[in-house]
């Protein structure tokens, strides 16, 4: 069938299969995740912010594209979600201090910062989370064990409200359902993180008008005490104050530029009397000015 003297082509010669897709090497993708700014694509460099999905960035690389958001190509699909610096927080990295007594090929595979309490690198092999209340960063499971929940204000049974934890590093307090954020995490949590922080924005969007009603709905106990007309005096809008020193010298100021008026008309000649007309009187159509001369508006 081939011509050639016997050779036979079977199916996978006959029918092309098709191609399978190509996939992206794993440890390049995690490497790029936890080395580089998820912004501008350089190495990783204090000050570094994290969003409320928990990617990475250099602060430098987020101002300039705050600044001006077309300064990175594909800036609103990676962090469009981010309006101003409020909307990230600074990390507290810990240094590895293995790097310094390393060779230059192993420097550029390790990490630049550990967990504090496990030493564990953050290359991305071990799950990182941050802190929002202040920004410390550890391993997941070194925080897991070694914070424990405290009700807030000394409270020893804690009824009524959320149970607190303290950071181990800063000793600030934080709530661990709310204010601990995954880094790098997987698109199934970066979904949730995401409908976490569309929530929190929602909340506190309604804040400003829910303190406004609460301020004209609250009543102190003086104007519960205080009689009706007191209470009316109160609610209406505030008179303007007259200033009676202010309209006695502006009388004064007054009558002396009347007076200075009148002293000036009794000196006046009668040709200059003539030019002004009295008020009063009928107005004359011939004046000093135009007397004995020809003028059509005479």
């Amino acid at each position: 069938m081939g011509n050639d003297g016997g050779s036979i082509p079977d199916r996978r010669d006959l029918v092309k299969s098709k191609k399978k897709a190509e996939q992206a090497d794993k440890a390049n993708q995690t490497r790029a995740k936890w080395f580089y700014c998820a912004l501008s694509k350089r190495p990783l460099q204090e000050p570094i912010v994290s969003c409320a999905l928990g990617k990475l960035y250099n602060k430098d690389a987020l101002i300039e594209f705050l600044l001006d958001r077309s300064a990175y190509g594909d800036g609103e699909e990676i962090c469009g979600h981010i309006r101003s610096l409020k909307d990230v927080k600074t990390l507290k990295l810990t240094p590895n201090t293995a790097l310094s007594s390393g060779d230059s090929d192993s420097m550029e595979e390790r990490a630049k910062f550990v967990c504090p309490l496990t030493f564990k690198e953050m290359s991305g092999h071990v799950p990182f989370v941050y802190i929002s209340t202040c920004g410390c960063v550890f391993s997941q499971a070194g925080l897991k064990t070694v914070t424990t929940s405290t009700p807030p204000n000394g409270d020893a049974k804690g009824k009524g409200s959320a149970q607190l934890d303290i950071c181990p590093q800063c000793a600030k307090k934080f709530d661990k359902s709310e204010d601990i954020h995954i880094i790098n995490p997987s698109d199934e949590e970066q979904e949730k993180m995401r409908v976490a922080m569309e929530r929190r924005r929602a909340a506190d969007a309604a804040k400003p008008k829910a303190k406004k009603r609460k301020a004209a709905a609250a009543v102190s106990p003086d104007d519960a005490d205080a009689p009706e007309h007191a209470k009316k005096k109160k609610e209406s809008p505030s008179a303007p104050t007259i200033n009676h020193n202010i309209i006695s010298s502006s009388r004064i100021v007054a009558n002396s530029l009347a007076m200075e008026e009148a002293k000036r008309k009794s000196q006046m000649s009668d040709a200059v009397k003539s030019l002004y007309g009295s008020k009063d009187g009928p107005k004359r159509k011939e004046t000093f000015m135009t007397m004995g001369t020809f003028t059509r508006y005479a």
